[in-house]
């Protein structure tokens, strides 16, 4: 039976884990238990592996085993103290073996090496050489325990945890991810700006053996036809003017890991050809060189815009649409999913509420229905927004609608200085109601719309703080069709805002 050792809790210094010996001669045990006790570590004896799982557990007052000592001879057990290693870290992958042997092999010693054991002592055993190997178990066990506790913190963070909603839609979302991500496949997201398919490929990534690689995302809309090839595939120095230096590409940088393309619907007819290839090969060639480079890369596509349609139209290359269709996952904008809105306000509010310092406790009614009745052109990232903006703004411990915008609040409500939504967009409607006009006043229709998006795109620049990336989103439209709309409209921001 386990027995304690010395270096009760309250001698142990701060810091040492607990240590768990095991070895079925009784005198040898003792003799490393009362060893590792003046060492300061809190020590389990086992005299019979039999008992060893239970050992390693600890008990609520005792924690679990970090580093164990085990003799390599075991008889009685099938396997030896290599397949009681196997067995204990298959349960606690973060406990690391010490081995002990009275006749070391380099065959024994490789493979106590491959299940994760710190050290490989012969009998024997010199102390300095045990204190050493001791050390650097311990050392081994804190990095291991801190990579878990970081693990759990990323899928927190980018995990399926970190997607809020009991819609429907969203729960069909959930199960893809969890049947898609083990797999290599191709994954293919739709939705409008704003919907969170940036933290769904995240947690497909997280819940993939490919977990531990990297992964890297690129918004193609945002990066010039000139630099995308670049930006995706590398180049070498010299390959174009100012390429200084070699760079590495987004596949490059993902080898292994998991590649997210988003607004794969702006990229070029050029860019689609190359992305077909790579795609299919997984090979490709940097800039500025013939080399062949292969990788292994899970890649996520995403688009802002129905790619159905864009291959109808001509837009689109049909066969890269077929290739990257494989799994598809449309994501519902939140205004058809109004249902999860208070969930979702609540998650805000709790990062939101920590990060600016301040103890608010909830949302009142009046200022949840507001949220609710909201139509959300900018998605959730847009609520995120607005909940971070309430808790900056918050005087209470509870969100109200004096800390909402007041388009927010005036939507759907007929109180004092708030007119229904209804009445202004009639007013819009009238305003847009054209009179019979002469023959010879009829213009293009694009000429008659240019001052029209002209005043709407820069009331949406100015309302951003000319900030194009939320203007973008604002007005439903990726960055690349701003500054193409932009250009064309002659709106400068340096004169605009001068």
């Amino acid at each position: 039976m386990p027995r304690p050792a010395g270096g009760g809790p309250e001698s142990a210094p701060a810091g040492r884990v607990r240590a768990l010996v095991i070895d079925d001669d009784p005198i040898v045990a003792q003799s490393l238990g009362e060893f590792l006790a003046t060492e300061g570590y809190r020590v389990t004896v086992v005299t019979d592996p039999a008992q060893s799982p239970a050992a390693a557990r600890g008990t609520a007052a005792e924690p679990a085993a970090g580093i164990m000592i085990v003799d390599m001879a075991l008889p009685g057990v099938p396997g030896g103290g290599l397949e009681v290693i196997r067995r204990l870290r298959e349960e606690h992958p973060c406990l690391v073996p010490v081995v002990l042997t009275g006749y070391g092999t380099i065959e024994s010693a490789v493979e106590a090496v491959r299940l994760g054991a710190a050290d490989y002592l012969t009998k024997p055993v010199v102390e300095s050489d045990l204190r050493l190997a001791l050390e650097r178990a311990a050392r081994q066990h804190v990095l291991l325990e801190e990579n878990r506790a970081l693990q759990t913190r990323l899928d927190r963070a980018f995990g399926l945890e970190a997607i809020v909603g009991h819609d429907p839609r969203m729960q069909r979302i959930y199960e893809l991810v969890e049947a898609v991500a083990p797999t290599r496949t191709t994954v293919l997201m739709t939705g409008e700006s704003g919907v969170g398919k940036s933290l769904i490929a995240q947690a497909i990534h997280q819940r993939s053996p490919r977990r531990n690689a990297a992964f890297v995302e690129l918004a193609c809309g945002s990066i010039p036809e000139t630099l995308l090839e670049s930006e995706l595939f590398g180049h070498t120095r010299g390959a174009f003017t100012g390429a200084h230096s070699d760079k590495p590409g987004r596949f490059l940088l993902a080898d292994g890991g998991t590649l997210l393309l988003d607004e794969i619907n702006s990229a070029s007819p050029g860019m689609q050809l190359k992305l077909l290839r790579v795609l299919q090969e997984r090979r490709f060639e940097p800039v500025g060189t013939g080399k062949t480079v292969e990788v292994d890369v899970r890649v996520i596509l995403a688009s802002n815009q129905p790619l159905e349609d864009l291959v109808a139209r001509g837009l689109f290359r049909q066969d890269l649409y077929y290739r990257i269709n494989v799994v598809k996952i449309e994501v519902p904008p939140l205004r058809e999913r109004a249902s999860d809105v208070p969930m979702l306000a609540r998650h805000f509010l709790d990062r939101h509420s920590a990060a600016v310092g301040k103890r608010i406790s909830g949302i009142d009614p009046a200022a949840m229905a507001a949220l609710e009745r909201y139509h959300y052109p900018g998605n959730v990232r847009e609520l995120g927004n607005l909940i971070e903006r309430a808790c900056v703004l918050a005087k209470r411990p509870t969100i109200t609608t004096d800390d909402l915008p007041a388009e927010i609040v005036g939507r759907g409500q007929a109180g004092p200085g708030h007119e229904p939504a209804g009445r202004h967009q009639a007013a819009a409607a009238a305003a847009f109601q054209a009179e019979p006009a002469a023959p010879d006043q009829v213009r293009p229709l694009d000429e008659a719309m240019r001052e029209p998006e002209r005043r709407i795109i820069l009331g949406a620049l100015r309302a951003c703080a000319w900030n194009r990336a939320r203007a973008a989103e604002r007005l439903g439209i990726n960055r690349a069709t701003l500054y193409k709309k932009m250009a064309a409209l002659g709106i400068d921001p340096a004169v605009e805002a001068a």
